[in-house]
């Protein structure tokens, strides 16, 4: 090889300036091209929205997927600040929608950790042929106007407004990606997760793509966990358990909801800071220790084991159990690029010791229920 074909400087780096590096390599962005990529583009819009939701600044957020081909979503919050309504705290609608992680909040507890790229509005506005964003605020409407990353000019007084709150309204660029088509049970599967990680979420999902057939579905789960527990078993009044409880040592919460069916499958999920965990971590290996500790214990404290008898296994404890294991934590720790396993060392420790306290309550405050499940586990045991 020649010392010419393997001379490399500075004249051969090439400088991407704004968004351009976003449109050049969106898959480093939102994952991929694909309908993936258009899920993630979704809650990269939303996910400022549902967080004033958590925040106590909003009440509901609506995702709407226009007969246009587009998707809007709203919220009442308390409206984005406009840099040119004379708006100082906090960065401007401007900034967000132009500038890579501008106010994209840091992953703690309070706030939802749901994509893996955290890049905010800016790749939304990136990647779509055309957005419109509009701020109710001060009883006053602004709309600001974009096109492939590139704001068309100052943010525009609209007049008076009732209420307060953003709107924002964006169409994939079909020079950017595959298929223009959003996944709606897809969007409505990953909505459903938020409104049951988080109770006091409240998300319409609309598809008005069919005017013959409009359809649109509200996901708000009070009762968090629990619900989903109870939507997920195949018995029409599961025996759910569940808790939630701070530990400040682990820095964050952790929330279990359980119930056991005759069944011999298992439904074990878990998520960190709302983020599903699809290759487990130290919180789902706690949520076995802590089991496994408390259910072998009540079976030899009630002599269902012998002294000689070995524990029962991982297998039998969870044929037929349904379980949510949710941590939200204010520094998680994901291992992996996919982020799909958490790492955090001391969460191990913390949830294990809260799922045998109060899974040995329960066994102890409910004899009959108690051995049901254990009656269960050793029919299990025994084929």
């Amino acid at each position: 090889m020649s010392e010419e074909s393997t001379r490399f400087d500075a004249s051969m780096i090439t400088v991407l300036e704004g968004l351009e590096a976003v449109r050049r390599r969106p898959g480093m962005y939102i994952g991929s091209v694909g309908e993936r990529g258009l899920h993630n583009m979704v809650f990269e819009a939303a996910e400022p929205a549902l967080n004033e939701i958590l925040g106590g600044t909003a009440t509901r957020v609506e995702i709407t997927l226009t007969a246009d081909g587009g998707i809007r979503v709203a919220d009442d919050g308390t409206g984005v600040p406009v840099e040119h309504a004379g708006h100082t705290e906090g960065p401007p609608l401007e900034s967000r929608l132009t500038v890579l992680c501008c106010a994209s909040r840091p992953a703690d507890r309070r706030s939802l950790y749901g994509n893996a790229f955290g890049c905010g509005l800016a790749v939304v506005n990136a990647l779509s042929r055309r957005l419109t964003a509009e701020v109710r605020r001060d009883g006053a409407g602004w709309v600001l106007d974009c096109e492939r990353g590139v704001v068309l000019a100052a943010p525009t007084h609209t007049g008076p407004a009732d209420g307060s709150g953003t709107t924002v309204a964006f169409w994939p660029d079909a020079e950017i990606f595959e298929t223009l088509e959003f996944p709606f049970d897809a969007l409505a599967e990953r909505c459903r997760e938020l409104a049951f990680l988080n109770k006091d979420l409240d998300i319409t999902l609309a598809d008005d793509r069919d005017p013959t057939a409009p359809r649109g579905v509200r996901f708000r789960f009070p009762g968090g966990p629990r619900d989903h527990v109870v939507e997920q078993s195949p018995l029409s009044r599961p025996d759910v358990t569940g808790f939630e409880r701070e530990y400040p040592g682990m820095g964050g919460t952790v929330e279990v909801a359980l119930a056991w069916c005759d069944s011999r499958e298992q439904r074990i999920a878990g998520y960190a800071n709302s983020r599903p965990t699809t290759s487990g971590g130290t919180h789902e290996l706690g949520f076995h220790d802590g089991l496994a500790a408390a259910v072998n214990a009540y079976a030899r404290e009630r002599k269902l084991l012998k002294p000689s008898d070995p524990d029962f296994s991982h297998a039998q404890l969870c044929a037929g159990l349904t379980a949510v294991v949710s941590v939200k934590l204010d520094h998680p720790e994901f291992e992996g690029a996919t982020l799909g396993r958490l790492g955090n060392g001391l969460v191990r420790e913390c949830v294990a010791q809260a799922v045998q306290e109060h899974l040995t309550a329960w066994l102890r405050a409910n004899p009959v229920r108690a051995k049901a499940v254990l009656a269960r586990i050793s029919m299990t045991a025994r084929d």
